[in-house]
């Protein structure tokens, strides 16, 4: 299982560059998720509780089961839930889109059509560490279409560890094992939205304040449908530099890596509050989920302020690409 893995992995994370360690980062429950805290600070929550959505929103587009708010060293928010033009967006997070489930198609993502939805289940592990903190909750990937009543379709173990935080920079790894305990497979089938890792960012960035930068080069005019071993998506913050961002890391054991990415182009919603981007493996190619066989995907944020060079991205690429 995942857990008894990401327990044994501290070496990778120790020679990573420019992170220096400091004071332990704890685990602290609320009557919404989990915090990682340092120094009596968030730096993410996890959401164990079913969010609540505004005020005249159906209720199905409430969930549990992602990541926000992500923080940066400095405490800027970086992530945004709910916004008004994409109820479903959560975060941090990974569902799948169009699945097919014992024959039938299945949305796990687009909540409002009622077809699929994942939740926060219960807590499988969670670690307090000299070095990290992590948690392993188990998600339910739920078809409500099932002809005998709501089944899980997909089970999902997701560790998710935190490191202590460096100077203007910390990481955070996330990988996700999937498996269907039905007797017959679950087809991902090929979208450019679903799985792997999606982000949807603060509502403050947009068009003209906001950049995202590939390992290939790319940036947001070009990313969108290209591959990539890494994407940083950084921008304006409060911060005394001025700026904060994430950086993400897809393993070279993940499928289809380097990953297929969706990026929104930057003329969506006039520019304002549209950074939206994913890892996603099943972009180009459908993926059979087989009976009896656990899949994994991993991930790593780096979170920061100031400034982080393409050549720094790589650094951080190659050593966990060690991991």
């Amino acid at each position: 299982m995942i857990f008894k893995r990401l327990f044994c992995g501290m070496a990778c994370l120790i020679i990573l560059p420019v992170l220096v360690f400091g004071q332990e980062i704890q685990l602290r429950e609320s009557e919404k998720g989990i915090d990682f805290v340092f120094e009596d600070k968030v730096l993410l929550r996890y959401q164990t509780a079913m969010a609540p959505v505004p005020e005249g929103v159906d209720a199905q587009f409430s969930k549990s089961g992602f990541i926000h708010p992500i923080y940066s060293p400095s405490g800027q928010e970086l992530t945004r839930i709910q916004p008004p033009d994409h109820y479903h967006h959560y975060g941090v997070w990974g569902p799948w889109t169009r699945t097919l489930v014992e024959g039938r198609e299945v949305d796990f993502w687009n909540l409002g059509d009622g077809q699929g939805r994942v939740d926060f289940a219960h807590l499988l592990a969670s670690k307090e560490h000299a070095e990290y903190a992590e948690i392993v909750p188990r998600q339910n990937h739920i078809d409500l279409l099932a002809p005998k009543g709501a089944q899980v379709a997909i089970e999902e173990d997701l560790g998710i560890r935190v490191w202590n935080v460096g100077d203007k920079r910390y990481a955070v790894d996330y990988t996700t094992e999937i498996s269907t305990p039905l007797s017959s497979p679950v087809i991902l089938d090929a979208y450019r939205y679903g799985g792997g890792i999606g982000f949807r960012a603060t509502a403050r960035w947009g068009t003209d304040n906001s950049h995202i930068l590939t390992s290939e080069g790319n940036d947001r005019k070009t990313a969108d449908g290209s591959f990539a071993k890494w994407v940083m998506v950084f921008g304006e913050s409060d911060d005394p530099s001025g700026q904060s961002g994430i950086l993400f890391l897809s393993h070279p054991s993940n499928r289809a890596h380097p990953e297929p990415m969706r990026v929104w182009p930057e003329d969506f919603y006039d520019g304002v509050g549209n950074v939206f981007i994913e890892f996603c493996p099943i972009r180009h190619e459908a993926w059979e989920i087989l009976p009896g066989k656990t899949n994994t995907l991993k991930y790593r944020m780096i979170v920061f302020d100031d400034d982080l060079t393409a050549e720094e991205a790589e650094a951080y690429w190659n050593e966990f690409a060690k991991y």
